[in-house]
């Protein structure tokens, strides 16, 4: 099983890590910490962050060199969209000055972030032309080896005498590595495809969160196939040095079978839940008709609203007790200057002693009230303050 999925050798401890290591371990972390959804392809290698936006699900792949952080690293989205940080040539590579100017002491899990942001602000356009599937890897910057392959350890499968290898040295069982010459003609492609084109690698987790949260059990990977015992070591070679015979067994086997199955179901459920969807368009379409016309209604109450207590306090403010005493003030003084010219007429012979008495009179009369009003209201404002509240 260790020649399938590859296990790490020898028991010793762990090397300390170095100051590089250990900023590169920092940065990581904080990538992880500001982002939930980040799924690990590759440990400490690359990443990707699924996220949707206009009905649209676009991931964004990290790989980190292996000089980070002191070279920057490598994002770029899936599929190739059009927006401003996104290069126009391959619309993929993130061309960001927050990822060009990328350095040691800056942040990746905010300026992952930052990029998201912006993308919720300005949503990318998918392009129309593109490779049908996600690739394995979208970019290997140098530097970064792939998967390691090794040699195919078949485990402690007992072979029969039935299955004796045949005479002479016989093949030795090596990694795949493509076409080669030295095999014969080239093959004809897999009726498969190749092994790359499979889907994403499996999670290492026993289950994983989806877009909406809702989980999923990835089935159980026995650590050996008693297929493989049933074979000779002939048959084994082959299955090492042909690709198309490797694949084959693998898309036999049962845990494949019901990842496609769930597969199958969970579309079947969405196209389900789609159709439902469809249904109560209509009613959700009235209900938003409903609900924009009562926030019509609202804007424009709320309008009136503020107008009238505009009005209010402006009349607050002219039946205020200050200005009511300022307003009897005036008042009683005008008064007074009216009865003082009434008594400089007098005396100037311009009317007689009747008309003088009836006016001067009135004047000072007026006068007089309106300062005793003024006097009450100074006491009441001493008081109870400029508005006295109601009872």
């Amino acid at each position: 099983m260790n020649w399938f999925f590859p296990v790490s050798k020898g028991s010793g401890p762990l090397p300390p890590l170095n100051s590089l290591q250990q900023q590169r371990q920092r940065q990581i972390e904080s990538l992880k910490a500001a982002h939930p959804s980040l799924t690990e392809i590759q440990k400490d290698v690359e990443y990707r962050i699924p996220f949707t936006v206009n009905n649209s699900t676009i991931t964004v792949n990290i790989v980190l060199p292996t000089q980070f952080p002191q070279e920057k690293p490598v994002v770029s989205v899936y599929p190739p969209v059009g927006h401003h940080l996104v290069d126009s040539n391959s619309g993929s590579i993130i061309t960001s000055p927050l990822i060009t100017n990328f350095g040691m002491h800056s942040d990746l899990g905010k300026i992952i972030q930052s990029l998201l942001d912006e993308f919720w602000k300005s949503p990318p356009v998918l392009r129309t032309a593109g490779p049908a599937g996600f690739p394995f890897t979208m970019y290997k910057p140098p530097g970064i080896t792939p998967f390691p392959t090794q040699a195919f350890h078949y485990g402690p499968c007992h072979v029969s005498p039935s299955q004796t290898p045949p005479p002479g040295p016989g093949p030795v069982p090596t990694p795949h590595s493509g076409v080669d010459n030295a095999h014969g003609p080239p093959r004809a492609p897999a009726p498969y495809g190749l092994i790359s084109d499979l889907p994403l690698p499996v999670p290492t987790g026993d289950s994983q969160a989806g877009l909406n949260g809702h989980m999923y059990k990835m089935p159980e990977i026995p650590e050996s196939f008693p297929e493989l015992c049933d074979l000779n070591l002939t048959q084994l070679s082959n299955m090492s040095e042909n690709e198309d015979v490797l694949l084959e067994f693998f898309v036999s086997l049962p845990q494949l079978k019901q990842v496609t199955s769930d597969k199958e179901e969970l579309v079947n459920s969405i196209v389900d839940m789609a159709k439902k969807n469809l249904q109560i368009e209509p009613q959700l379409e009235g209900k938003r008709q409903e609900m924009l016309f009562k926030y019509e209604q609202l804007t424009q109450m709320k309008s009136a609203f503020e107008t009238k207590m505009q009005r209010q306090h402006e009349l607050s403010e002219s039946c205020s007790l200050s200005t009511l005493q300022a307003r009897l003030k005036v008042a009683a003084h005008q008064a007074e200057e009216e009865s003082e010219v009434t008594a400089e007429n007098f005396l100037e012979g311009r009317t007689d002693i009747d008309e003088f008495l009836t006016s001067f009179m009135e004047k000072r009369t007026l006068c007089h009230s309106r300062r005793a009003k003024e006097e009450k209201l100074q006491q009441s404002i001493n008081m109870h303050g400029q508005f006295p509240t109601s009872h």
